[in-house]
């Protein structure tokens, strides 16, 4: 792999990830961006115990443009976008509409009221050039190189002054909300432990305290023992529908080594995480008559928190969609009270998801 940086007209980073053979990345970017102006604040929810994030400049950001006004696919000519280079493998840049960016903004302390800025950063990674391609139809090959863009921009946003915590996500379909067509994900790194972390690691240390074992090894070796909800083995990976699936087709991925974070995986396994990762979302392609709204979640321990190594790095890959023809809403119960009400069990999706063979390349 190649790795190529620049910087763009306005002075946000982007980075080049090329296979071997690529052509050198020397194009600049000659739009003449002015710096967009970011007002990102983090504001306190005392009962919840978490930050929320207030970004308002974010109204407007690029909505569902066409395919010839697409700004991440390369330019040509005079069609110029966010990246400067005719062709290329995958890239990383930073978000011309961050939920999280530097700030220059007071902080506020009043009683129950708190607030701070919303210093974080959030990234773009675009998977291909190929712009009506599916991340399922890429090449292992393709893949690996995303595999390795996660993992450096991991390394390095985790040693960004006040980072606590790195996502790497994508999400797919209109269903889920997505506004630009073109095969991406984000990597977020964020200020503060997000809510689903901390509540993880508590119920992690709870675990540890009762019974002395680590709580995301038993519970894959409590699914493997079960056997029912299993969708997929490697020598290095096990995938599965989780007991208490949230979500009516929902699967989780866990490297059989536990380690906190994508860096911190064995060589031998993230040389099996491209097929594994390619597999699991073909399947989801080939779930319903079109292709599943998905959102793919990449798990890793918060960097500095005191209960970091008892966490597991996984997947959690899960689909709105629960019929063909029907769409799992987040209505009163969900949204109001986080109380989840599945309608698939998650046997029977297991089942479905089982009976979905790769396709013979």
């Amino acid at each position: 792999m190649r790795l190529t940086a620049i910087r763009l007209s306005d002075g946000r980073e982007l980075r080049y990830y090329d296979g071997d053979g690529a052509p050198e990345r020397t194009e600049a970017d000659r739009r003449g961006l002015a710096q967009v102006a970011t007002e990102s604040e983090l504001r306190y929810d005392p009962l919840l115990d978490q930050w929320i994030m207030v970004a308002s400049h974010r109204q407007d950001r690029t909505y569902k443009p066409s395919a010839a006004d697409c700004p991440l696919c390369p330019s040509t000519g005079e069609r110029l976008t966010e990246i400067p280079a005719p062709d290329y493998d995958v890239v990383v840049f930073q978000n011309r509409f961050p939920a999280l960016a530097p700030s220059d903004g007071d902080g506020l302390e009043r009683g129950t009221l708190l607030a701070r800025p919303g210093a974080g950063r959030c990234e773009v990674i675009c998977f291909t050039a190929d712009h009506d391609a599916s991340v399922a139809s890429l090449r292992p090959e393709q893949v690996a190189l995303v595999v390795q863009a996660w993992l450096d921009r991991s390394r390095a946003l985790a040693e960004q002054p006040g980072v606590e915590q790195i996502f790497c996500f994508e999400n797919s379909g209109p269903e889920i909300g997505v506004t630009l067509d073109h095969p991406h994900g984000q990597i977020y790194a964020y200020p503060f432990v997000t809510p689903r972390a901390a509540r993880m690691l508590g119920a992690a240390k709870q675990y540890r305290a009762r019974y002395g074992r680590n709580l995301f090894e038993d519970r894959l070796a409590d699914e493997c023992r079960d056997g029912r909800r299993i969708v997929l083995e490697t020598e290095h990976w096990t995938a599965f529908v989780p007991f208490a699936a949230r979500w009516p087709y929902e699967v989780h991925a866990y490297p059989i080594q536990r380690v906190p974070d994508l860096p911190s995986l064995s060589p031998a396994a993230l040389a099996e995480l491209p097929e594994l990762y390619l597999d699991l979302l073909g399947r989801f392609e080939r779930l319903f008559e079109l292709p599943a709204p998905y959102i793919s979640a990449w798990h890793q321990a918060p960097l500095h928190h005191p209960d970091r190594s008892e966490f597991a790095t996984h997947l959690e890959l899960f689909t709105v969609r629960r019929t063909s023809d029907k769409l799992k809403y987040l209505a009163g119960s969900e949204s109001g009270m986080d109380a989840f009400a599945n309608d698939v069990a998650p046997e029977a999706a297991a089942a479905a998801l089982r009976e979905l063979r790769p396709i013979p390349a």
